[in-house]
């Protein structure tokens, strides 16, 4: 840990992500990683939880009046974004002299994409006006690992963006660094206000690794070391984790929120203790997780089956040649279609994650993807028209449309084919992610044959005419629910607000 003073009090803020069908069903491990951190460092530790709340300002003006901190600390997605400024917004007004603190994806995409501005020296580039506006609204920005960041953004000279996405860095973790981690937090959130499970096991989500080493396009964290460099705990330490929320909670249900699981060359020994771990338990594990298509054996589904694994969710994105090429996928239609086969044939259901817009998408390429999900019958999919996120290729490597005002395409190099992309005021807008399947979608990309509207409509055609041939409902997803105002007289919810003990848990 760095020589800084730690902080008496911190209040941790997770931002509501009322663009999900259901936002109380994965708990955000990262920013309670920090808490976790925290609290092994003597803090005391307030998290305030607005998952699945509405009107969560509400929640956040109560929680501010009686609160005793001064240092807030938000994490926000870029899809977050826009509530995580409103909270900061509703603290400022009533308690100026607090310092308010962001970290998570979307600072740290946005850095990395000014980081990649200043190598190439572009001025006034889409990073740095991103940078600027995140400056406008929070006091310090934190890009990159948190962890031991914290400690240094949490000081009354903190400068203003602490850089933890250097691999150069001590802020940056390591492997061996990750390992001696305490784990998430998760008894400073309500854990049975979660609605999720996995073949009717109440569930937990974990993280065994950190990073993605591949390059598609479409994908946030391309630019980014913290989200590109690969960072390995040991299938011992990961085991424990679950063995200990087994033990503390009673879940035998676990998705495994890694980028792809399978590019941990230890995978199938991590699934063989995991299996051997469930017998010694005596119990049965129900387990999920991502993995990546071209990498995935016939060894790994089956280790992972006898492990406890019955569901994995694979991005496919597209069922047309020519656009896994283009967004750089690595994998093959071909492959798709074997890593399917596979899984099948060890009795794995597969979630199959599609995605239209990219460069070079035509009406015959999406009929493409269609066809493709018919042919190879996957137990669940879920098809979203893509967004140029900071830290993207498709977003960092743009240019300024010729002809129109505040458009911006990118150009995939090996094709020539192009996405245009209408620019997004990532403060206010958040529609563009998924949405209401009845109408609920919008596209902020259009292509060279196919507008906004023609992306949303087709969108929802393969959406409609797969479940409907393949008998996969819709998923119904579940309302946000209404703060209800204390007026003062009372303490916030345990399932909003909860804050440290006098001692830690010990993990």
């Amino acid at each position: 840990m760095l020589n800084t003073a730690v902080p008496e009090r911190v209040a941790l803020i997770i931002p509501p992500s009322g663009f999900l069908l259901d936002d109380r069903v994965f708990m955000t491990l990262g920013i309670l990683r920090v808490a976790a951190v925290l609290e092994r460092a003597g803090v005391t530790v307030e998290v305030l939880d607005l998952s699945g709340i509405s009107n969560y300002t509400h929640a956040v003006e109560d929680f501010v009046r009686s609160s005793d901190s001064t240092l807030f600390g938000l994490t926000a997605t870029t899809p977050q974004l826009p509530p995580a400024v409103n909270i900061a917004t509703a603290i400022k007004a009533l308690r100026p002299d607090a310092k308010v603190i962001l970290g998570g994806p979307h600072v740290t995409l946005c850095h990395a994409a000014y980081k990649k501005e200043l190598k190439r020296n572009v001025a006034n580039g889409r990073g740095a006006a991103a940078m600027a506006q995140l400056q406008e609204h929070f006091d310090v920005l934190v890009a990159g690992d948190g962890e031991e960041a914290i400690f240094i953004a949490t000081q009354p000279d903190a400068p203003k963006v602490v850089d933890a996405d250097d691999p150069k860095s001590s802020l940056f973790l390591t492997d061996q660094m990750l390992e001696g981690l305490p784990w998430p937090a998760r008894h400073l959130v309500d854990i049975e206000s979660y609605r999720y499970q996995i073949e009717g096991a109440p569930a937990l989500s974990l993280i065994a690794q950190l990073g993605c080493p591949f390059g598609c396009g479409f994908c946030g964290g391309r630019e980014s070391s913290m989200l590109r460099r690969i960072r390995m705990r040991s299938s011992e330490n990961i085991v424990q984790e679950m063995v200990h929320l087994w033990r503390t909670t009673g879940k035998t249900g676990f998705m495994f929120y890694d980028d792809e699981l399978n590019v941990n060359k230890n995978v199938v020994e991590l699934m063989e203790r995991i299996a051997r771990t469930q017998r010694d338990l005596g119990v049965q594990w129900k387990l999920r997780g991502f993995v990546k298509s071209e990498l995935f054996t016939h060894e790994q589904a089956e280790v992972m089956y006898e492990a406890g694994f019955r569901w994995l969710l694979v991005g496919f994105e597209s069922g047309a040649e020519r656009i896994l090429t283009n967004i750089n996928k690595k994998a093959s239609r071909e492959d798709n279609s074997a890593c399917m086969s596979i899984a099948r044939k060890a009795g794995l259901k597969v979630k199959a994650l599609m995605s239209i817009g990219h460069p070079g998408e035509t009406g015959e390429t999406i009929e493409e993807t269609r066809r493709w999900l018919l042919d190879v019958a996957p137990a669940d999919f879920d098809t979203t028209v893509i967004t140029c996120y900071p830290g993207t290729p498709y977003y960092d490597q743009a240019t300024r449309h010729p002809s129109l005002e505040g458009v911006w395409t990118y150009t995939f190099p090996r094709t020539g084919d192009t996405l245009h992309q209408v620019e997004i005021d990532y403060t206010r807008v958040a529609d563009y992610y998924k949405g209401d399947p009845d109408g609920g979608y919008r596209a902020y990309v259009f292509t060279d044959t196919l507008s906004q509207d023609d992306l949303v409509a087709k969108r929802d055609y393969v959406e409609r005419s797969v479940r409907s041939a393949l008998n996969i409902p819709f998923n119904p997803g579940a309302p946000a629910k209404l703060y209800e105002h204390s007026m003062g007289q009372g303490a916030l919810p345990p399932h909003i607000l909860r804050r440290s003990a006098a001692t830690a848990p010990s993990t």
